[in-house]
């Protein structure tokens, strides 16, 4: 078999979708909207740039790649066993996936619970051990990856939304307020930053080896079919982010002048007052809780999967259930000590993978050493930024502030775009060949 029907390559670009689209998913275009008010189109437009087009490119450089270890391997080989390590940590049990549970039930159980019950620790751990129990057992046949979501979870979430945005334009809850002033002087480049925070862009390393086993499980064998159905999964489920966002932008952005709210939980919670009432709590709740069934059961495939290839001696089923339980044990911390921990480990992966991505995308012009000094000019800059802004309570700044668009948040753009240049002379002087696909 060489060709997908186009049902099959739909069910797969449903699987896609709902693989990236989880609880943060849901917040941050929303937040964003709240906060941009009138200017919320302009922020949308830099959001799509980094929360859509980076994560799909993602998928993609791993889809030609045929690996992240191939593609991490292209730096050098300690850099494909440290990088990918430190990936699947952060988006499975160390981050992401005990993130979702918490979330699932900060909104769908919390909000119903009143006094001393909201912070009962005994509460979060009964709703833990079933949600996690859900995913395991749900994460044990990934084979069954494409029906679960493609048929059942995906077109529940899109169901949901649309319900929510039809109400919105049926009964508009308000007009847009001014921005608030972050938004108002820089809406693009501020929306542009925002979409780091979905941490999509770490998700598709993660993911693109999923999508390239599924459609090889549909008999699809050649790397140019394989490679040309990858684009057309990554385009398809683009466009779903794009438009599920710009729903959200609008959603937030129509509550904004009642009230801009500090987070986007609390913007999605206002939304779903003023148009459903509190029967829109509960609405709210399953559109959390099946988004991030739908990312932790896609993140615990991936990281069994990548932790069975990594130590073999233990199967698939057993990395499995160690995620899970990690992940289960971590969740029960709790949200606000997750995101604590979080904040500085990101900052120094994420801009490393958003250099290896669009380099792989690039790759039939790059040699050793652009790899090479590209990854080490954004590593250096990266491990120093993290170090100033966590354990030096940002005495650095000023100093740093001198590298162009420091202050923006993006100051490893100009070291990583200097390694590459280093990299590109230094190839040409040592070895004039370029790397192969």
């Amino acid at each position: 078999m060489n060709t997908l029907s186009y049902k099959e390559l739909l069910l797969i670009v449903f699987m896609l979708f709902s693989m990236f689209f989880g609880a943060g998913n849901l917040i941050f275009p929303a937040y964003l909207g709240n906060a941009a008010g009138t200017e919320m189109w302009i922020s949308l437009a830099g959001f799509v740039i980094t929360a859509v087009g980076l994560p799909i490119l993602g998928v993609i450089a791993v889809g030609k790649a045929g690996s992240l270890n191939t593609l991490s391997t292209r730096v050098h080989p300690w850099f494909a066993i440290g990088f990918p390590f430190l990936i699947y940590l952060s988006i499975g049990p160390g981050l992401a996936i005990p993130r979702a549970g918490t979330v699932a039930y900060e909104m769908s159980i919390k909000p119903f619970l009143h006094g001393d019950l909201q912070e009962s620790p005994m509460i979060l751990l009964v709703y833990t051990i079933i949600f996690f129990a859900i995913v395991l057992y749900l994460s044990l046949s990934p084979s069954k990856l494409v029906d679960r979501f493609g048929k059942l979870l995906t077109p529940i979430l899109l169901i949901l939304i649309a319900i929510i945005f039809m109400k919105a334009i049926v009964s508009p809850s308000g007009h847009f307020a001014a921005p608030i002033e972050i938004y108002g002087s820089n809406a693009f480049f501020q929306g542009f930053l925002d979409g780091y925070l979905t941490m999509d862009a770490l998700a598709a390393l993660v993911y693109g080896i999923v999508i390239v086993n599924t459609i090889r499980l549909k008999g699809i064998k050649d790397d140019a079919s394989l490679s040309k159905y990858m684009i057309i999964a990554g385009l398809g489920a683009g466009i779903l982010l794009a438009i599920i966002y710009s729903i959200l932008t609008y959603l937030g952005a129509s509550v904004s002048t009642i009230n801009q709210m500090d987070n986007g939980a609390g913007v999605l919670t206002l939304v779903m007052k003023e148009l459903f009432g509190q029967a829109g709590i509960i609405l709210l709740g399953a559109l959390f809780t099946i988004a991030c069934l739908c990312v932790s059961i896609s993140l615990i495939i991936s990281c069994g999967e990548y932790f069975s290839r990594l130590i073999p001696f233990l199967s698939y089923r057993a990395w499995a259930s160690i995620v899970a339980v990690v992940s289960f044990i971590i969740a029960n911390l709790g949200l606000n000590q997750i995101l604590m921990i979080s904040v500085p480990i990101l900052g120094a992966i994420y801009p490393l993978a958003i250099v290896l991505i669009l380099l792989g995308l690039l790759n039939h012009y790059m040699n050793h050493s652009i790899y090479l000094y590209g990854i080490i000019f954004t590593a250096i800059f990266s491990i120093l930024d993290t170090i100033n802004t966590s354990l030096l309570n940002s005495s650095w700044s000023s100093t740093l502030s001198c590298i162009p668009l420091y202050d923006q948040g993006v100051g490893w753009i100009l070291p990583a775009i200097a390694g590459i240049i280093i990299g590109a002379i230094i190839g040409k002087t040592q070895s004039p060949a370029l790397i192969e696909k």
